[in-house]
């Protein structure tokens, strides 16, 4: 279920109940005592690493905001399951076993990691999901606003093809994996905004969030539609459009339909400027990272009223209703705004996107 979400800026929130000297209450009628000093250990798992984002942004931010939250003492014991269920299952125990205080959990599975999650809860661990809504007693979650991820690409799908009737026009959907709610949700949105609009001739849920994958299910859909009458690819992430652009391209397409992506990786910033992709979607990981590394030190140390600060949102999962939780914005990246979204966020230096083989672009579309 979706809700309207308030982000409230995560440092400024800390140091406003701090001045109050209320940092140490909780919400809930228990102790006002904090449960943990600053000595705490975080489990962060996450679900692959095909993905740029986990380990180049997620990884380092969290681990540099538990230390600067606990006074350098606070540590993240960190696992990558690589897109394997039954690992992070392992993975999971294993931290249980080692009586971390706090779990991050990205689930590769959400309803498989259930089980697991209940284990952590019964040995007194709290979880708190991230990025992903996983099944099972969630104490929290933090995540963008996965609905309005797919509203956005939808909508810039359709602008990108321009003005007019277009309920004819045949487009490919290419959906991200079947084992990731997320996935459903940007799905749901992106639907929102195309359905009736267009012709969607063939829609795929995309194994793994594979490029490989992907670059397979667009050749099927080429041969079924024809490569010359596909007006336009929603594909859910900036990998499989990279698996996309591969496809159409080894089947003779020059002038590449509008595809869309998210995630903002630096090969899709190259192939906006070169015309490739028409458009990712932005999210800003260190505001997520950020959210996600107070909640995890505010729920150990028992600060219930600074968590409640930080999960002012409501989610529900199929095992759970009412999961306290942060939904963060996102925005279309296209040509038009790189320098207002990932360089002025300081996600990738000018020097890296514009390197000599976009140079032109670069100049053209005025990232300097």
């Amino acid at each position: 279920m979706r809700r309207t979400a308030i982000f409230v800026a995560a440092s400024a929130m800390t140091l406003s109940l701090a001045g109050c000297g209320m940092l140490n209450a909780t919400s809930d009628g228990a102790s006002a005592r904090p449960t943990k000093g600053n000595d705490i250990t975080v489990g962060l798992l996450l679900p692959e690493n095909v993905n740029t984002r986990y380990e180049k942004f997620d990884l380092p931010i969290i681990k540099d905001k538990v230390r600067s939250l606990t006074g350098g003492k606070g540590k993240v014991q960190y696992a990558n399951a690589e897109q394997k269920a039954d690992k992070q299952s392992s993975q999971l125990q294993a931290m249980i076993d080692d009586k971390v205080d706090v779990i991050l959990l990205d689930a590769v599975d959400s309803h498989a990691i259930a089980g697991d999650v209940k284990k952590a809860k019964d040995a007194g661990i709290p979880v708190i999901a991230y990025d992903r809504l996983a099944e099972g007693p969630i104490d929290g979650y933090v995540s963008f606003d996965n609905e309005l991820v797919g509203e956005v690409q939808g909508r810039t799908l359709l602008e990108a093809m321009g003005d007019g009737d277009h309920t004819s026009d045949k487009i490919v959907m290419m959906n991200g994996s079947p084992t990731d709610p997320n996935a459903a949700q940007f799905k749901q949105g992106a639907l929102a905004e195309l359905n009736g609009k267009v012709n969607i001739a063939e829609s795929y849920d995309t194994k793994d969030w594979d490029p490989d994958n992907a670059k397979a299910n667009m050749a099927e859909a080429i041969q079924a539609i024809g490569v010359d009458k596909i007006a336009a690819v929603y594909s859910a992430n900036d990998a499989m459009a990279g698996g996309i652009v591969k496809a159409l391209k080894a089947a003779g397409r020059t002038d590449l339909p509008p595809i869309t992506g998210q995630d903002a990786e630096l090969s899709a910033v190259h192939r906006i400027l070169a015309g490739d992709q028409y458009m990712s979607v932005y999210k800003s990981y260190p505001q997520e990272a950020d959210a996600a590394a107070e909640m995890a030190v505010a729920k150990v140390q028992g600060h219930g009223i600074q968590f409640d600060a930080l999960t002012s949102d409501k989610v529900d999962s199929p095992t759970k209703k009412g999961i306290p939780a942060q939904l963060v914005s996102v925005v279309a990246l296209t040509k038009s705004n790189i320098m207002d979204t990932v360089v002025a966020d300081g996600i990738y230096k000018v020097s890296e996107i514009c390197t000599a083989k976009y140079a032109a672009a670069c100049k053209e579309n005025k990232v300097k």
